[in-house]
């Protein structure tokens, strides 16, 4: 623990001009009396620390001393500052090792890499969670990350669509997918997955597990995701459209449809057959209103009939609101 400590110190000091005790105290979450303990064992292993008295005054270092992160390019050092994103890590409960870890970084590499890398956290932001997201609540994401790193069993109770269950898993990774974290776990024979927002307890379990070794996190991900699409994308609508309903596409329609879609070119009309994937009857119809009066619907025959149940009723809810009024 004391190691940690000073050498937490050691980084501080290499990355700033002066260091106050406040203020090593205050990052080393410890006592002023612990720090000038800590600089003195400092100085005895050879360290040329010096400190200045009075009001402005506090710790440096002799100029040029530092340790070296060597082999270490300046864009390999900004990438790896770029990549820790402080808000995952804050839920995942390692928020202060993700700062120690680039303080300490940042102390090693060579001062003419350190204003770039300065440069590049305050011009970039990444934002993970998806526009008019609300916060996801992950209370249990940390006991998870200890029961996949160290393969105990969990019994969690959830609420699924279906109601609230209890179960006990194997937990086999964790995903961050469009911000919300998804867990991955193994329920007798099956890899099902969980939204981690929806655990509503956990239990971590002292018992251990064997982790399959023919399992592979992110190929099952995308394999689970390419399930999923055909799942929630069962009919192929049929549909014509405007030049501006193409053009809406881009916005209201998932990446998958847009990207399985079928355009021939304008007719003589000035609109466009085209194919797609849509979900089932009423949600496949809830998505197509968006397009407006810039789509009608073709088939399947099905499809289209409810469409025109839909409008149908929309149409009586406005007429009899214009008669009231």
């Amino acid at each position: 623990m004391r190691a940690s400590r000073i050498l937490k110190m050691l980084m501080m000091l290499q990355t700033h001009e002066k260091v106050t005790a406040a203020e090593l105290a205050d990052a080393c979450e410890t006592s002023i009396r612990t720090v000038y303990r800590d600089i003195e064992a400092l100085s005895a292993i050879g360290v040329p620390v010096y400190s200045e008295q009075g009001v402005q005054g506090g710790y440096r270092l002799l100029q040029g001393y530092r340790t070296r992160l060597n082999g270490l390019s300046a864009k390999e050092a900004e990438t790896l500052f770029l990549a820790g994103l402080s808000g995952p890590a804050q839920k995942m409960g390692i928020d202060t090792l993700l700062a120690d870890a680039q303080l300490k970084l940042k102390a090693a590499l060579p001062e003419n890499i350190r204003p770039e890398i300065d440069r590049l956290q305050s011009r970039f932001l990444l934002d993970a969670p998806n526009w008019f997201s609300d916060d996801e609540k992950v209370t249990y994401l940390p006991d998870l990350m200890t029961a996949v790193l160290e393969q105990r069993c969990v019994v969690m109770q959830y609420q699924s669509w279906k109601g609230e269950i209890n179960r006990q898993l194997q937990p086999l990774g964790i995903v961050l997918k469009g911000g919300q974290w998804y867990l991955l776990a193994q329920v007798e024979k099956d890899v099902r997955t969980y939204r981690v927002s929806r655990i509503e307890s956990l239990t971590l379990l002292d018992e251990v597990f064997e982790r399959p070794k023919d399992f592979n996190l992110a190929a099952f991900w995308q394999d689970s995701l390419r399930r999923m699409e055909t799942i929630q994308f069962p009919i192929i609508a049929e549909v014509r459209l405007t030049v501006l309903g193409l053009k809406i596409m881009q916005y209201v329609c998932s990446s998958y449809a847009v990207n399985q879609a079928q355009i021939e070119p304008m007719d003589e009309s000035g609109w466009h057959r085209a194919r797609f994937p849509v979900g089932e009857s009423v949600h496949g119809c809830a998505e197509l209103l968006r397009f407006g009066a810039e789509l009608e619907v073709i088939g399947p025959p099905e499809l289209r009939a409810e469409m025109e149940k839909m409008v149908s009723s929309l149409a009586r809810l406005y007429q009899q609101d214009a008669a009231r009024s």
